[in-house]
């Protein structure tokens, strides 16, 4: 079985949605992408921002986003999608598709500071990512749950 290591969350301001969750759950920040250091109103999240914390097993991305990877447009809050760690992209992305799962982002879609995964669309209409690495804050996964698993007739 594979495993979930990061939720992605997108937001309007990730710093200030990063500062709640640590003061409410005391997730850890563990690292801030696209924030200006310089600039000292801390009102100001540009486009593309991010904020990377933990609860010490799963990842959680803060997110906001350069531009509409999946469909829902500039403005959408909420859960984004999730990620799964899978041992081979390429073999997985043709296992997915070949599942009726569509590719809807590609390795050129990334903005240059993201952490490496692409993105396909559910049948019930959720998004997830595929990365051959654990997002920041994750916990490791075991190596044998990231390997293709074998297709098994329906029942």
């Amino acid at each position: 079985m594979a495993q979930i290591r990061h939720l992605a969350i997108a937001c309007e301001h990730p710093g200030k949605t990063a500062d709640f969750y640590k003061k409410a759950f005391g997730f850890k920040e563990v690292r801030r992408n696209g924030f200006d250091p310089n600039n000292p109103d801390p009102d100001v999240a540009p486009r593309p921002c991010s904020v990377m914390m933990t609860d010490g097993y799963i990842g959680i991305a803060l997110l906001r986003v350069h531009r509409d990877q999946t469909g829902v447009g500039m403005d959408y809050q909420g859960l984004h999608h999730f990620g799964v760690v899978v041992d081979d992209p390429a073999s997985w992305t043709e296992h997915l598709e070949s599942l009726g799962a569509p590719n809807i982002t590609r390795a050129e879609d990334l903005s240059p500071h993201s952490h490496w995964e692409i993105k396909f669309r559910g049948p019930d209409n959720v998004v997830f990512d595929i990365s051959n690495a654990t997002w920041p804050g994750a916990a490791p996964v075991d190596p044998a749950t990231t390997k293709q698993p074998a297709l098994e007739p329906a029942e």
